[in-house]
């Protein structure tokens, strides 16, 4: 089993060579903000927000922000059409993590641990949200990654993951899942396992195949394992955690129990403790074509490493339903020479013009990136 260990680590140590020239490589156009992108792209501030986590927006254009370390959510609406919010609405106070926030048939749908509410009818009256409906109160309630991603699938089903309640373990069946129920909270069935925590996920525009980020366990050190970027192909599927890192690397405690042939390999490898959270596939007009298509994903950002890594905003490129490389779009958060940080990119979403927000839970805002 040792040597099993050794033979994957090296492997990973030569995939993660292949794979960093392109991560680590640089993006130009530096702004006021210090946000370094591509030629042609702007970014602004779209609103001022504390803890500004997860995003969804309605068919209206009024932009939903969850959070994690605080207890609100928000409203955020643009009336004069100049891309920047002029008024911002309290929805929610005194939650659970109400990290994560979905938005279907006129009703804003909030996810705290263990919860997760409808708010029907919500646009009618933002200064005055109407009484939430409990949907389910039936999820775990342990709070290590026990903040929850939420979204509505092509198939009308509110998707909804369970992190792992530990770094690394084996749990219940529930834990280390993503689920799916009915809008009304009916009828929970798990479509994938082993996964530790994923915190963005989206579905490829012409398979509809759910695709989802996953962040790797820690004590392993700077380099292992990596964080993934993972496809589900069909219901059931099992990616590894907490057996199998990466596609390749047993783990030291639990992988002698299960051969990394057994799981899913993920679609590409992030280097470890970068974090990705929310992702989105780029359907949009505004960017260049080469764009459309590719996946935009907010790395949160590294934690329990000796120098900092992640913090920016990365382009998976995509062709043939499979990812092909990967490269730095957005950075600047993070000063490598003095190892501070000005913020944490957590979700990115597409608006209806084509255009991407970006929220930041440490910099406390929601931003705008647009090309010109």
């Amino acid at each position: 089993m040792k040597r099993l260990y050794i033979a994957s680590t090296l492997l990973f140590i030569v995939l993660a060579s292949c794979f960093s020239s392109d991560e680590d490589k640089s993006v130009s156009n530096s702004n006021a903000l210090g946000i370094n992108l591509p030629d042609g792209f702007k970014i602004e501030v779209f609103a001022e927000v504390d803890n500004a986590r997860s995003l969804a927006v309605s068919p209206s254009g009024v932009v939903y922000v969850g959070n994690r370390a605080s207890d609100k959510v928000y409203a955020l609406r643009d009336t004069d059409g100049d891309w920047k919010a002029d008024e911002k609405f309290v929805i929610a106070s005194g939650l659970n993590m109400p990290n994560g926030v979905a938005f279907k048939d006129g009703a804003l749908y909030v996810a705290e641990v263990s919860k997760i509410w409808k708010y029907p009818n919500i646009e009618a009256d933002l200064n005055n949200p109407p009484k939430p409906q409990l949907i389910t109160d039936d999820y775990p309630t342990e709070g290590h990654h026990g903040w929850k991603y939420i979204a509505f699938g092509p198939d009308g089903k509110l998707y909804v993951p369970v992190g792992a309640p530990c770094n690394i373990c084996e749990s219940d069946e529930i834990y280390a899942s993503i689920t799916r129920i009915n809008p009304d909270g009916s009828n929970r069935e798990i479509v994938a396992h082993g996964v530790r925590n994923t915190v963005g996920f989206d579905w490829h525009p012409d398979t509809n195949e759910l695709w989802f980020t996953d962040n790797g366990r820690d004590r392993m050190g700077d380099e292992f394992p990596p964080c993934e970027l993972n496809k589900i192909s069909s219901n059931g599927q099992h990616f590894g955690y907490p057996y199998c890192h990466g596609g390749d690397i047993a783990d030291p405690e639990f992988g002698s129990k299960r051969h990394c042939n057994d799981f899913v390999r993920p679609q590409y490898n992030f280097r470890a403790h970068t974090a990705p959270l929310g992702m989105t596939f780029y359907t949009g007009e505004m960017f260049p074509a080469e764009y459309k298509g590719d996946i935009f994903v907010a790395q949160h950002g590294s934690w329990n490493r000796s120098t900092k890594i992640g913090y920016r905003v990365m382009r998976v490129k995509v062709e043939n339903n499979r990812a092909v490389d990967a490269e730095v779009f957005a950075d600047g958060w993070l000063n490598d020479a003095t190892q501070n940080q000005t913020g944490r990119p957590v979700d990115v979403l597409q608006m209806a013009d084509g255009s991407l927000l970006l929220s930041d839970d440490y910099g406390n805002k929601v931003y705008r990136i647009s090309y010109e």
